[in-house]
């Protein structure tokens, strides 16, 4: 039982810290147009990763623990972006959003007790029982992949 609240009081602090990385490596890019990994540029990743983060982990993380047994439907990407991507929107507006968000998101999290961790929810495709913790891990997975797509060289 140790391990486990030691494991969660590190996932907390290490999604802020993710968080927090991928803000300040987003800023040393000068070009938010430029082109990063696949087809998307900086401005459309970190829109993305925003954008998961308040409407699919953040959401799923803040209803787990405030419903009983939640049901969450499929995100797509993809057909989000094309639909919803706002080119217009200022960069450090788009981070300023994600970081407050996921610091809000440590916060609720640092409060619950250890079995709100237990607490499940379903998912239209992947079924029931899928706990609180699976939600925070998914949120960090999805924004430390983003950040090492930011850390890698570009190929020129």
């Amino acid at each position: 039982m140790k391990e486990l609240l030691e494991y969660r009081i590190k996932m907390i602090e290490r999604l802020g810290k993710a968080a927090q990385e991928f803000r300040l490596a987003c800023e040393a890019i000068n070009d938010p147009y430029e082109k990063m990994e696949g087809e998307w540029t900086l401005h459309q990743l970190a829109s993305h990763t925003r954008d998961v983060d308040k409407f699919v982990y953040g959401v799923r993380i803040r209803r787990t623990i405030a419903e009983n047994n939640p049901e969450f439907t499929s995100f797509d990407a993809d057909e989000w972006m094309s639909k919803n991507y706002n080119k217009e929107e200022s960069l450090a507006g788009i981070l300023a959003e994600f970081t407050a968000s996921i610091e809000e998101v440590c916060e609720i999290l640092s409060e619950q007790p250890q079995e709100a961790w237990s607490r499940e929810s379903r998912h239209e495709t992947m079924g029931e029982g899928l706990a609180l913790q699976l939600w925070v891990e998914r949120s960090l997975a999805h924004i430390e992949e983003h950040l090492l797509t930011l850390k890698k060289p570009k190929n020129k």
